[in-house]
């Protein structure tokens, strides 16, 4: 296994070796895509579990289950896009690279190449054999010449993997803010639009998917979404500060002083992940010595970290404007705790841990320091989540 994941170091004067490996037997990368095909699956359920619990509301489940679907249809395409490895069938195929330490999700440039070669997926079609071509021919080469068609299966991984760049609905690098109208309040000058606004990155500091919701009273003439003026710019300044080395409250706090009738009412931040998993990654503590004693059959070989960071606004001052004029300026509940340890720059952060039921047991026997307080969701094949604090 571990001739088969060769690590990629930056070994450039002033940069650190970065802990990233190429997958290069097909096989194993096979095994990589469904483990995530998995993986995507469980985390609507979980989603669901989570509104049950009373987490999470409706809207917000919808929200969260929409970037999960993109972001199980990333993988789908990158599984085609790899299908065929260059070392198992020597074609010049490229090779997928991952995070194997910090993350254990594909690199940011994997995510960039993707939203490159889908500005160009329709070119790329017009010149390749349909699938059924393809298939075609490729009967025609095994029972005409008893030979293995390499080059034709290679050619339909790349038909496979254009198709679904064309069809969209990924997870991109950037997917800019959309909106949830929830409700209206008062009227006349004291009308109060309530909405949901939610936007994702795939963060290139972590490699790792982040999901943003933000909980929005919009108290301008026009409604956010149709105003041509502050939408854009609302647009904009919420990608520029998508970073995770960036705290919530810096976050709000910015918004909440560059708009006077958009007031951030609360904002969470979902990370999804790191994934762990004894045959992939190579991240140190607990985590890995409970994936490597349960010794999981492939595909429950794995454990997905889920942290939700979250802001409340829990008062609203009043701050001049003008000669005349009076703006509401949020001001934020921070953890009550952070003067006995680190600043979150956030109200609260839940850490959870999602994983297959074998694992679950080791964890459970062995209660490694650290793991007390971190929710653990136990998932099956079958789709059932059960949920222990």
């Amino acid at each position: 296994m571990t001739n088969d994941i060769k690590t990629s170091e930056r070994a450039s004067v002033g940069f650190a070796p970065r802990d990233h490996a190429e997958l290069t037997d097909t096989q194993i990368t096979r095994r990589y895509f469904s483990k995530f095909e998995k993986i995507t699956a469980h985390l609507a359920r979980v989603a669901g579990q989570m509104e049950v619990e009373g987490k999470l509301t409706r809207d917000e489940v919808d929200v969260l289950a929409r970037y999960v679907i993109k972001l199980g249809l990333s993988f789908k395409a990158l599984a085609n896009k790899y299908h065929m490895s260059d070392k198992a069938y020597g074609l010049g195929a490229e090779t997928l690279t991952f995070d194997r330490r910090d993350s254990g999700f594909p690199v940011h440039a994997e995510l960039l190449q993707m939203a490159s070669d889908a500005a160009q997926a329709d070119t790329h079609l017009k010149g390749m054999a349909s699938v059924e071509e393809l298939k075609s021919q490729m009967v025609s080469q095994i029972v005409g010449d008893l030979t293995v068609p390499k080059e034709l299966q290679y050619s339909l991984s790349q038909r496979l993997y254009y198709e679904e760049l064309a069809r969209g609905e990924l997870f991109w690098p950037q997917m800019s803010p959309d909106v949830v109208w929830r409700m209206t309040k008062g009227d006349g000058r004291d009308t109060r639009r309530i909405y949901l606004v939610h936007w994702a990155v795939y963060d290139s500091a972590v490699n790792l998917p982040t999901i943003y919701i933000m909980e929005l009273e919009d108290t301008g003439g026009v409604a956010l979404p149709k105003d041509e003026r502050r939408w854009p710019r609302m647009q904009s300044h919420l990608m520029a500060q998508s970073m995770a080395g960036l705290q919530l409250v810096t976050i709000a706090a910015g918004f909440d002083k560059d708009f006077d009738d958009l007031h951030p009412k609360r904002l969470r931040r979902f990370h999804v992940g790191p994934m762990y998993s004894h045959t992939f990654t190579q991240q140190t503590g607990p985590l890995r010595e409970v994936l490597a004693e349960a010794k999981s059959p492939p595909g429950e070989d794995w454990a997905l970290a889920w942290t939700v960071e979250e802001l409340r606004s829990q008062s609203v001052k009043e701050e001049k404007s003008g000669w005349f004029g009076t703006v509401e300026r949020e001001i934020f509940a921070l953890d009550p705790f952070a003067n006995a340890g680190a600043n979150i720059g956030a109200t609260s952060m839940e850490r959870a841990i999602i994983m297959p039921a074998r694992p679950f047991q080791v964890l459970t026997e062995k209660k490694p320091a650290g793991f007390h307080d971190v929710r653990k969701f136990v998932v099956s094949p079958g789709g059932r989540v059960l949920s222990y604090r």
